[in-house]
Parts: structure tokens; C-alpha cells; sequence
């Protein structure tokens, strides 16, 4: 048994009688088999959702609709990206693995509004549940009091029947999973569809291309891969093995950790797509996967670092999507957002933003593009308009921690302390693994002296990286702070030896340095952080270990040197 405040998960299933226990609905039984995802979600929004005020509906259209699609008549659709209404072969977008803690997040918000206090959720087979439906009940017990409503989630409960559908009835599950983001369950339903229908087959190739999909979504690399190959075995379709090819290159290229991707192999696959596509008798299908293919291949430049060639790619993949005329925008949104992406590492900020706005213009209700934009426009020092931005894209979809964490800086570089340290605290309340949202305001709350608090945050995000540079810099400055001067250096020794470019770390080194008297240590330290960032407190920290060591005139040189740049 574990428990959380007064939430509880057990082993074994749940008990016969509850007593004065207050349910709010009967027992749910979550197991996956029956439904798939949000079998608990969905059971507890069909409880909720009739009783909530219009307004309190409307204001998680998204999340309800997602894991209730049951629910569409009741809560109409307020927020709506235009893949939505888009056949089948446009809606090119997979949400990411991630969107799920966004959907709990609204949910677990709507259900603290919603819920009458006092109640109670009972569930049973718990180890057996979808992960959407695991995440949910993980972020109704972080978010949700237990005085407003316990969370009580038992392991086990019976067993429900095998699962018997044909391929036709797993289909539009599949389907449903995909569009959602729902990879856990796409891969799972996609699988037993792969099973009951036969290879080669349109339906046999349609679950094998979101199962394959899903599972390198998810990052199951291998078995993705041993699909493609199936696909490859199982058809002589050029179409067919034109997307298998993309597919494959993909693994390598978008490989979620960077050491294990192989981009020459990425390349060859991707190269084999392009030759196929450009071979296809269709000229509106030949564009389209053309440029599609030609978008996969700008990613491998890339990341091989040649930009231009990337940018090279995608202007002609975005002069072949003009052939579409008014098909495919959510092609044509990537490529104008991707080639804005790269006009700015390039350089062009103006012509940059001018791309990011015409991406808006085919999409208005889609966030990232908004996110985008905003950095950009921060980056040019326009802070207002990036602030306009980030706030659409918090308005535009579920919560979104990164919008949070974005204007969090934002607000500190205006001096808004206490809007960036709110801004993080709802980084970490929406994804308590944020790793930077805990150095940040780590480093915030140091910097006004309010460092048990922020030992709390170093504390925290070291115990989800222990090694890392900027967390151990806060902690240096924070033993420093405490007189603790040895393991001051421990923690400051680390993270230069992770990190040795690191001005913050050389700089609270210098500062540690002239604390325990080795002014000459300090001077050392703090001019290689100068090296690396010439900001006005390194300046003036190497002002006062250069006047310790009687060199006034460096002294006073960097004196001014700290009020120029202030």
C-alpha cells in the first residue's frame, strides 16, 4: 500500500462493503481490454460533465472531447485545429507522446471544479489500466485535494472476457488513437489488428503504418523497425514502401537519444523515399510526398549541421506543395513553420517571423506555432508581442508547460520576480519532471535570498539528475551562502567538470574562492567567467577580490565596466 495524503493505492481489488465512505460513482473497473483509453477518464467525465456549468464545460472542450468522444453532443467543440475537419491522407500530424499529461492536466482541473467535496473515486484493476488512464489518476492525486476528492485505486479486480473484435472494429479505435496521441493503445489495438487481418492486404497496411508510427513514437525503436521490414516483405506497392522507407529514416533521425541515431543510414532511407515518390503517376500525389519526403530529409541536414541545405529542401518542398492548391494545409503550415525555424538560425529573423505568421494565418488554433513566434520575438528583444504570443498558446490547447515556463523567463528578464516564480511553480505543478523549471527557480529564489526554498527546488531536481551543472551551481552558491565551504566546492568542482563552460559555475566558484581568502583562486575563476559572459555582477565580484589584492586600477576598470553593462 502507498499513500498519498489520504489517497491510497492498494494491492489486491477492492473491498466488499465501504461503509461511510462517500463514492462518487460506483466501483470503475479500469482495465484496458474492454475500451482502451480513459475507461476511467471517460466513466468519471459522463459523472461530472451533466451537472458543470456551461462555461466550465467550454473551457476544457479539448480534454473532454478527447477522452470522452461519447460526450461530443454535450460539449461542443470551442477550440479546434483545422486537421480536424481534413480526409484522412492530410492529417499528417501524430501529437506527441506528451500531449496526454497536457489532456490529464485539463481534465484533473475540470474534475477539482466540478467534483462535489468530500468524495470519493474508488477503482479497481489499477495494473491493468491504459496509461492514459495511469497518468490521469497520477495527476488527480498530485492536483486534485484529498479533502475534495479521494483518489482510492486497487491493483486487481476481475477479469473481463478476451478481446474478440475483427480489424473492422478495431479500426476506428486505432484511428481515434493516433489522432489523439494515444500511442500506448494505437500500438496495442494497431497490433491485434495486424493479427487478424491478412499481410499485404490496404487494411493490413493501414494498422501496420499507425503501429509502426506509434511504436517509434513511443521510442520502441527496435520493434518499429522490424515492422517496416515486415511491410517491406509484404508488399510490392510503391506507395507502400515509399512511406516504409520515410518511416525508417525517421528512427534514426528523430531517435530520442541523440548518441544512438544514425544519420548516414537515416539519409539512405530517406533518399529511396524520395526516388520513389518522385516516380509516382499522380502529379497532386507525387507533389505531396515529394515535398513531404524532402521536409524528412531538411531534418537529417540538419541535424548533420548544414541549415542551408535544410532551408535548401524545404523551399522546395514548399514551391511543390503549391501545386496542392487548397489541399493539405497542415503540410504547408510545417513547411512555412519549419522554414521559419531555419531563416532564424540563419539569420533572417524578418522573413522568419513573416513565415510563422502566415503558418498562424492556415492555423490559428494551433499552439506551437505560437510558441515559436514567441521565442523569436523574444529573442529580438520585443517582449510585449512574445508575451502575446505565449499567452495564445496557453489559451489555444490544454495546458501547456512549456507557454508557462517561456513566459517565466520572459517576466524575469522584465524583473517580474514573482510572476516568473508563479509562471514555474505552474511548470512544475503541470510536470513535476521539468527539469529546468527547478533550476530556474532554484536560481530565482537564491537570488533573494530565500534559500531554504530554493535548496528545496536544487534538492528536488537532483534527485531527478544528479549530476546536473546548473543545479549544482545553485547549490555551490547556496553552501557557499551557508558557510559550508567544502561542500561548496564539492558541488561547484562537479559542475564545471560537467559543464566547463559554464560562466555561473566559474562565477560562484570565484565568489566561494574569495570567501574562504583565496582572492588570487577568485580572480582566476571569475575571469574565465568574464570570458564566457560579461555580465555586471561578474565584473563586480572580480572588482572587489582585485581591490583585496591591492590592483586598484583593475578594480576600478571593472567597476565601471559593471555599471556600463548594467
Amino acid at each position: 500500500m502507498t499513500r498519498d495524503r489520504s489517497h491510497l493505492s492498494v494491492q489486491g481489488g477492492p473491498p466488499a462493503r465501504w461503509g461511510a465512505v462517500r463514492l462518487l460513482m460506483p466501483v470503475m473497473d479500469a482495465h484496458r481490454r474492454p475500451r482502451g483509453p480513459y475507461t476511467v477518464g471517460a466513466a468519471l467525465l459522463r459523472r461530472l460533465v451533466p451537472g458543470a456549468s456551461p462555461e466550465l464545460v467550454a473551457a476544457y472542450d479539448i480534454e473532454i472531447r478527447a477522452a470522452a468522444p461519447e460526450l461530443a453532443a454535450q460539449v461542443p467543440a470551442r477550440r479546434m485545429t483545422i486537421d480536424a475537419g481534413l480526409p484522412d491522407e492530410e492529417r499528417i500530424l501524430v501529437p506527441a507522446p506528451r500531449r496526454t499529461l497536457r489532456l490529464a492536466n485539463g481534465i484533473a482541473e475540470f474534475v477539482r471544479a466540478a467534483v462535489p467535496p468530500g468524495s470519493t473515486l474508488a477503482v479497481c484493476n489499477g495494473a491493468h489500466a491504459d496509461p492514459t488512464d495511469t497518468e490521469l489518476l497520477d495527476v488527480l492525486t498530485r492536483r486534485v485535494p484529498a479533502g475534495t476528492l479521494t483518489v482510492l485505486v486497487y491493483a486487481d479486480g476481475p477479469e473481463p472476457p478476451p478481446d474478440e473484435r475483427a480489424a473492422d472494429e478495431l479500426w476506428p479505435l486505432v484511428d481515434r488513437c493516433m489522432r489523439e496521441g494515444f500511442l500506448h493503445a494505437a500500438a496495442e489495438l494497431g497490433e491485434r489488428g495486424l493479427d487478424r487481418t491478412e499481410p499485404g492486404e490496404a487494411r493490413w497496411w493501414r494498422f501496420a503504418q499507425r503501429t509502426a508510427t506509434a511504436l517509434g513514437g513511443l521510442g520502441r525503436v527496435r520493434e518499429a523497425r522490424a515492422l517496416w521490414d515486415h511491410v517491406r516483405a509484404a508488399s510490392q506497392d510503391p506507395v507502400v514502401h515509399a512511406a516504409a522507407a520515410y518511416g525508417t529514416a525517421m528512427l534514426d533521425a528523430r531517435h530520442p537519444d541523440p548518441a544512438r541515431r544514425d544519420l548516414g543510414r537515416a539519409r539512405r532511407w530517406i533518399n529511396e523515399a524520395i526516388a520513389i515518390a518522385g516516380l509516382l503517376p499522380d502529379p497532386l500525389e507525387r507533389a505531396f510526398k515529394l515535398g513531404f519526403d524532402r521536409n524528412g530529409l531538411a531534418l537529417i541536414e540538419l541535424r548533420n549541421g548544414r541549415p542551408q541545405a535544410a532551408l535548401s529542401l524545404v523551399e522546395s518542398a514548399i514551391e511543390l506543395a503549391a501545386e496542392l492548391g487548397d489541399r493539405h494545409p497542415v503540410h504547408r503550415m510545417v513547411l512555412l513553420a519549419n522554414r521559419a525555424q531555419l531563416l532564424a538560425m540563419l539569420g533572417h529573423p524578418k522573413e522568419a517571423l513573416e513565415d510563422y505568421t502566415a503558418a498562424i494565418a492556415i492555423d490559428p488554433a494551433f499552439p506551437d506555432t505560437y510558441l515559436e513566434r514567441g521565442n523569436l520575438l523574444f529573442g529580438l528583444g520585443l517582449t510585449e508581442e512574445a508575451l502575446a504570443d505565449y499567452e495564445r498558446a496557453m489559451r489555444a490547447g490544454p495546458p501547456l508547460p512549456e507557454a508557462y515556463y517561456n513566459r517565466a523567463e520572459l517576466r524575469t528578464v522584465r524583473g517580474d520576480v514573482a510572476g516568473a516564480l508563479a509562471d514555474l511553480g505552474t511548470v512544475i505543478e503541470l510536470d513535476p519532471a521539468y527539469l529546468d523549471a527547478y533550476v530556474n527557480r532554484a536560481g530565482l529564489l537564491a537570488a533573494a535570498d530565500r534559500d531554504e526554498e530554493a535548496r528545496a527546488d536544487v534538492t528536488a531536481g537532483l534527485a531527478r539528475a544528479p549530476e546536473n551543472p546548473h543545479l549544482l551551481t545553485v547549490l555551490g552558491q547556496l553552501e557557499t551562502a551557508a558557510g559550508r565551504f567544502e561542500e561548496a566546492a564539492a558541488a561547484l568542482d562537479l559542475a564545471l567538470e560537467r559543464a566547463p563552460e559554464l560562466a555561473a559555475a566559474w562565477g560562484n566558484r570565484g565568489v566561494l574562492r574569495y570567501a574562504a581568502g583565496d582572492a588570487e583562486g577568485a580572480v582566476a575563476d571569475l575571469s574565465r567567467a568574464v570570458e564566457l559572459d560579461r555580465q555586471p555582477d561578474l565584473y563586480a565580484n572580480r572588482a572587489v577580490a582585485l581591490r583585496a589584492l591591492g590592483r586598484t586600477a583593475e578594480a576600478e576598470a571593472d567597476e565601471l565596466r559593471a555599471t556600463r553593462s548594467a
